[in-house]
């Protein structure tokens, strides 16, 4: 099969097609003709050497597919040959074939394609995981998204107005506020003309953000508990600016804040299967529905991955950057 391989750290250009057999499976397991694949920060980090998969993980990198089934486990229960499904994967999505743990498939929703079905697993699961589940985002909330048109972002931004909140999103430039405010946001605000804290604290009245989703950390973190609300949750998923070089930490005892992180790749088995469940559960009816979906700001053949990943670091992209097969192009 056709993949990518990081043959050493380094730029975007370090990406390179290779041929790589097609990975065998276990017993739990299903094997998916990949269609489309995401491209997400974390496979960035990779490449640069900052990112490893998790031991025994192909070291191909990718977190996210969509495809058909083309063979299962002898375990498997929930997917049989045929079926069209997304995946969350730990690595290997940046192939013609991967392997997806049966519990961490779910089937495409209706009236979806591949490519936006393959921009569905790490950026939904990320967010459920971290501002419903550990969050505990509530109905009425308001949530304060930064990086609003990262995956990350459109995917929050999408999820917290279709449950009820209030939206404040940060964004770098007057286009992406408006996107941020045509996905659905309250109040999108330019971080480069902008104080996110004055904004936030003036949108609720100065009560502040009830959940703060940072992708940023460094100088964020402080200007994040002078923006969250009594009792506020600050869920960090990100360090793009770095980290923190300094910390007050009394709003965090005055405010009796919570500030907590993860990271998706390395939960567990069975942690990941029972995200995918709720969001089978809570969000799919959604999608199938018509009341949610993603923002692609666009495709790249798999071949071209480089160029992909020199689009996301160029900060210039709107939502979900999504890599095509031959089999998704019908090549």
């Amino acid at each position: 099969m056709l993949a990518i391989d990081i043959p050493r750290p380094g730029g975007a250009g370090v990406l390179v097609p290779v041929v790589r057999p097609i990975p065998p499976l276990a017993r739990d397991e299903i094997l998916i003709l990949v269609e489309a694949a995401g491209v997400n920060r974390p496979d960035v980090l990779q490449r640069r050497g900052l990112y490893p998969p998790p031991p025994g993980a192909s070291t191909i990198p990718g977190l996210e597919v969509a495809g058909s089934v083309v063979g299962t486990g002898d375990g498997v229960s929930r997917f049989s040959v045929g079926e069209r499904v997304c995946a969350l994967v730990a690595s290997g999505g940046y192939a013609e074939y991967c392997v997806a743990h049966e519990g961490h498939a779910l089937r495409i929703p209706q009236g979806f394609g591949a490519v936006e079905a393959a921009a569905l697993p790490e950026t939904f699961f990320t967010v459920w995981a971290n501002v419903f589940q550990r969050g505990r985002l509530a109905a009425g909330e308001t949530v304060l998204v930064h990086g609003g048109c990262s995956g990350i972002g459109t995917a929050a931004i999408l999820l917290c107005k279709a449950f009820g909140a209030a939206v404040v999103a940060t964004a770098g430039s007057e286009a992406k506020r408006a996107a941020c405010l045509a996905l659905g946001a309250n109040l999108a605000i330019d971080h480069r003309t902008q104080d996110f804290v004055e904004e936030t604290l003036a949108f609720t009245g100065g009560r502040g953000a009830d959940v703060i989703v940072d992708i940023v950390g460094g100088d964020y973190v402080v200007r994040n508990y002078r923006a969250a609300a009594v009792e506020g949750r600050i869920i960090q998923i990100g360090l793009m600016g770095g980290r923190v070089r300094e910390l007050d930490l009394m709003p965090m005892l005055s405010k009796r804040l919570t500030h907590t992180g993860s990271t998706l790749r390395t939960r567990s088995v069975a942690d990941k299967a029972r995200i995918a469940s709720e969001l089978e559960r809570d969000v799919w009816p959604l999608l199938e529905a018509g009341k949610l979906r993603p923002l692609i700001d666009g495709t790249f053949p798999l071949e071209e991955a480089a160029r992909a990943h020199a689009r996301m670091e160029s900060g210039a992209h709107v939502g979900k950057i999504v890599l095509t097969t031959g089999a998704g192009r019908g090549d």
